[in-house]
């Protein structure tokens, strides 16, 4: 953040400051050629007040006696020389340096002085200067002519000028960049310290400790980003805690019938009981086992799906009727009277789930039937909700088992259940944001007393 925000800053002030300082050198070598424009122009006048003239206009013959200390005055430190030449309007040397080449320009329609000057850059002993050209009229008792005065001055205090202006201006911007960077640098720190503090309190706890963030003094910037870490961690937690759940359940659950298993085998190496009938006990014990296994995989793979939000919109109907499909065996086994009746439901969920929900609830209702009773489901929607019904005609259950009932390995019937069943189906349901109900029917004219399993899941609208 804070290499961010100081290239963000500082970079295009830097921009900003070259373009600025580009054109202040600019300006103050413009400003600077004016004040020593003015300098030779003064230099020029000086003179050209000191010229004599003797006859007229086309016969008029210049004097001059013009020392070059007549030039130190406009001399500055020694830094820049100053030459001139005078000559007449033909190009006739008067007085001065001959090596200073005539001029031959012309004067400005729209001059910067009241004065008939014109100002050029030319190069003199091999050194670049600024030429200063004023015609000067010159009159006398004796005469009158017209004297053209050069004037040239090296460029050294210009430029120098420029280089200090420049200079300093750039040291300031400089001075006034690191401030801004320092005061970034600061805000930065300042602004990230409740980061910071939360960084240390995370990095000290322990791998176990996946609590929620007690951050109060966290800017409100971070509060999105501190409730989505604390939600992560919860579900972290619920899953570290399922697992923890899983391995400690299957470790409790599937010794027993291993310890069953190998004692049925040891019992029948020694002949306690005839071949069939030890044959029979040991596959009951690994039918047992491997239910048990199943239905085990089946809830840890619940929580693994819960994980996981993408699923798609599923009608309900279709899925319960191929599961009925499926368990129609069983239904032939016990003779029952079947009645399925289905409509659209479509709801949002894993397919699996959703035939994992029905199988279970009626695997259960078909256990638990009388031969040849009634067996009846029904899906449909209703009331925004999608509606899966089982009403089967068997004892249904006790108040004792109804507290304990969706409680992982609570069988209501412990020789042939392993007690998942409804632990799965309210783990099914609780995923998908449904509920789940088993409710004893009482006997009237349209159905026998039994069980009625009720699931209500949110009906899903969307096209």
């Amino acid at each position: 953040m804070r290499r961010t925000l100081l290239i963000g800053i500082l970079g295009p002030v830097g921009v900003f400051i070259v373009i600025n300082s580009v054109s202040l050198y600019r300006q103050s070598l413009g400003a600077a050629t004016l004040a020593y424009d003015r300098t030779l122009l003064a230099s020029a006048k000086t003179i050209g007040e000191q010229l004599d003239v003797v006859g007229y206009d086309d016969l008029a013959v210049l004097l001059a006696k013009v020392p070059y200390s007549a030039l130190e005055a406009f001399e500055a430190d020694n830094q820049s020389h100053m030459y001139y030449r005078v000559s007449d309007l033909s190009g006739e040397m008067v007085s001065g340096f001959a090596e200073l080449p005539f001029w031959r320009g012309r004067i400005p329609d729209r001059a910067a002085y009241s004065a008939l000057v014109d100002f050029y850059d030319a190069s003199f002993r091999n050194e670049p200067v600024r030429v200063a050209v004023l015609l000067q009229p010159v009159a006398s008792e004796r005469g009158r002519g017209m004297a053209v005065v050069q004037v040239a001055e090296t460029l050294e205090l210009r430029e120098a000028l420029a280089r200090r202006i420049l200079v300093d201006t750039l040291w300031r911007q400089l001075l006034l960049m690191a401030v801004i960077a320092a005061l970034v640098v600061w805000v930065v720190q300042r602004a990230t310290r409740p980061v910071r503090r939360l960084s240390e309190e995370l990095a000290g706890r322990s791998e176990a400790d996946l609590g929620p963030i007690d951050a109060p003094d966290a800017p409100r910037e971070l509060r999105p980003l501190i409730d989505a870490t604390t939600e992560v961690m919860g579900r972290l937690q619920r899953l570290l805690d399922h697992q923890k759940r899983f391995v400690r359940d299957s470790a409790h659950q599937l010794r027993t019938p291993l310890a069953v298993l190998k004692a049925q085998v040891q019992s029948a190496r020694r002949g306690d009981m005839p071949p069939e009938q030890a044959l029979g006990e040991i596959s009951q014990t690994v039918e047992r086992a491997t239910l048990l296994a199943n239905q085990m995989l089946s809830l840890a793979k619940v929580e693994q799906l819960r994980q996981q939000p993408e699923s798609e919109r599923l009608d309900w109907a279709p899925v319960a009727r191929d599961v009925a499909l499926d368990v129609s065996p069983l239904v032939a086994d016990k003779a029952l009277d079947f009645d399925f009746d289905a409509s659209p439901a479509p709801v949002r969920a894993h397919r699996w789930m959703l035939q994992e929900l029905t199988r279970n609830l009626l695997h259960n209702a078909i256990k638990h039937s009388p031969a040849g009773a009634r067996l009846a489901v029904s899906v449909r929607a209703e009331d925004g909700e999608a509606w899966l019904e089982i009403h089967d005609e068997g004892p249904g259950i006790s108040a004792e088992l109804r507290q304990r009932l969706f409680a992982p390995f609570s069988a209501g019937d412990v020789a042939n259940g392993s007690g998942l069943g409804l632990a799965i189906c309210r783990e099914i349901v609780q995923a998908l944001g449904g509920r789940i109900a088993l409710d004893n029917r009482s006997a009237d004219s349209r159905r026998a007393a039994g069980l009625t399993a009720t699931v209500r899941l949110p009906l899903d609208n969307s096209p």
